[in-house]
């Protein structure tokens, strides 16, 4: 989840559009990972991993191979069970590093969707989902937005309707093999 902050439309009055006045000084952001666990007959479960960036000279400004090694061991941990993750094509996926990483993990499969496929992703509508709610948000300090995030991601975990939603959205269903 990077980029520029979400927007999202205010009411105001006719002919006065609505402006919130940002200081600019914003120094550091948030990289978030998420992993959206599917388990026939279970309900849907989140793990997430949150990462901020002080803007640190020689920090590393997104998420790393062992940022997203830690938040697969984790979502292993809480499975208890083998894994098949699909992922998209980030470069940080599909590294030497993460390879070597995934190959030394035996209850771990990984399986790559197409170039550039955001609509099979279940966690794209998640990530909107998220930015939706986020939007027009005027955060004073870093630390406000990563505990309001955190929040939002931690009430997200309890809501398994939703996490089924975000697979029916990308048009996924999980069938037992014939």
């Amino acid at each position: 989840m990077t980029g520029r902050p979400p927007r999202g439309r205010a009411w105001g009055r006719r002919g006065i559009t609505p402006r919130i006045k940002v200081s600019g000084r914003s120094r550091g952001r948030l990289s978030v990972a998420g992993l959206l666990c599917y388990r026939p007959g279970l309900p849907a479960c989140l793990c997430s991993r949150l990462r901020r960036h002080t803007g640190r000279k020689g920090e590393r400004r997104s998420l790393g191979e062992s940022d997203y090694i830690h938040l697969l061991d984790g979502a292993h941990h809480l499975l208890k069970g083998p894994m098949i993750v699909v992922w998209d094509r980030l470069s940080t996926h599909i590294s030497k590093a993460m390879k070597s990483f995934v190959a030394e993990r035996d209850w771990l499969t990984v399986v790559l969707l197409p170039g550039y496929a955001p609509e099979l992703n279940p966690v794209e509508g998640m990530w909107a989902h998220i930015k939706r709610s986020l939007a027009n948000l005027v955060a004073r300090a870093l630390s406000e937005l990563e505990t309001l995030l955190r929040r939002r991601l931690k009430a997200l975990q309890y809501r398994h309707s939703i996490l089924d939603g975000f697979l029916a959205g990308a048009g996924l269903a999980l069938d037992r093999p014939n």
